[in-house]
């Protein structure tokens, strides 16, 4: 059973973060500087609930499974500097991302604010390291809320599409970069 399929059992329904919103929490967690514990982690996924919400023990097993499936690719592909958006998240001519990229975003950003102390230890305010993890941050938040974007930079008098587009299409390198570089600052301490 994939995890698009568990995610769509009639059983759990608005019992677990979608698919897209999964994928971005999960790519948080492996980017983030210091590897944290999943059983840390993956309780967020069901909405931070004590008991996770399955019906039987394999539901749960299949669905961790997957989930660490995930992981297990994220990470070496973050840190192989290698790492793409998934295949169904796409720019939109007139929504400008499609919803599977905005709720992509919306996980990641979800995702960290559980390694935020981490990186915010790392990258502490005001130093260069932190303009970059603050530009990614910028950046992944103009995705997920594109009309407030739109909106902020037009009363800075910048208009047009295109900017989005580039922000898209450098996610990735940017991600990579940022989860080198927390990598890096963490093997320092």
């Amino acid at each position: 059973m994939t995890l698009q399929e568990l995610l769509s059992h009639p059983d759990l329904s608005d019992k677990l973060i979608n698919h897209a919103k999964t994928q971005g929490f999960v790519t948080a967690m492996a980017a983030a500087p210091n590897e944290l514990d999943p059983h840390e982690w993956l309780p967020f996924l069901w909405g931070g609930e004590e008991v996770a919400p399955f019906s039987d023990g394999e539901q749960l097993e299949v669905y961790i499974e997957q989930v660490i499936g995930l992981w297990n690719e994220y990470r070496p592909a973050l840190m192989e500097n290698r790492w793409q958006w998934p295949q169904e998240c796409q720019l939109d001519e007139e929504e400008i991302v499609n919803e599977h990229t905005r709720d992509f975003c919306e996980g990641l950003l979800q995702g960290w604010q559980l390694a935020r102390d981490d990186w915010e230890t790392l990258m502490p305010e005001n130093s260069e390291d932190n303009a970059l993890l603050g530009g990614v941050l910028l950046s992944v938040s103009m995705l997920y809320d594109p009309e407030t974007s739109i909106a902020t930079l037009a009363e800075q008098g910048i208009e047009g599409l295109e900017q989005f587009e580039e922000i898209f299409n450098a996610i990735p390198m940017m991600l990579c970069g940022l989860t080198l570089r927390g990598l890096a600052l963490a093997a320092q301490q």
